[in-house]
């Protein structure tokens, strides 16, 4: 697994208020799909998407994330290097959550808990390809 994290996605409870705060801070969004909020940091993303649609695309209930859910994603070149990096997940002490598969969005993604409960998505994003010399991710791609 490479030293480095994509996207950081918060789930809140009101993804307008929250996005309102970020907002009146300085940042600006991004383009993105409704019921989605980002905003490209340097280097990453911050995405704020709803508690319990998050729940619902882990698998697990609302209750089990606790106040101020929240994964940290990785995205990676290819579904395979997807699957490649789920599959050491167990033998590490970590526990895979959600087995990679197609996602709505038309990417491919699962999840992982590291041996402390931190969530990861590992995923593969065909509308934002790493930068090829350093795997940097920027929402929409480079």
């Amino acid at each position: 697994m490479e030293q480095r994290i994509s996207l950081v996605t918060l789930g809140v409870t009101d993804v307008d208020k929250t996005a309102g705060f970020y907002e009146t801070m300085g940042w600006s969004r991004v383009d993105t799909p409704d019921n989605i909020v980002v905003y490209d940091l340097l280097g990453q993303s911050i995405g704020l998407y709803p508690l319990a649609g998050l729940a619902e695309d882990i698998g697990l209930p609302v209750e089990s994330l606790g106040k101020g859910g929240m994964t940290l994603g990785q995205n990676l070149r290819s579904k395979e290097e997807v699957d490649a990096l789920m599959a050491k997940v167990g033998g590490t002490g970590g526990k895979v959550l959600k087995q990679p598969q197609e996602v709505f969005w038309g990417g491919y993604h699962g999840y992982f808990a590291d041996p402390e409960g931190h969530i990861w998505e590992i995923a593969f994003n065909p509308f934002s390809p790493l930068r090829a010399e350093d795997g940097a991710f920027c929402w929409g791609g480079y």
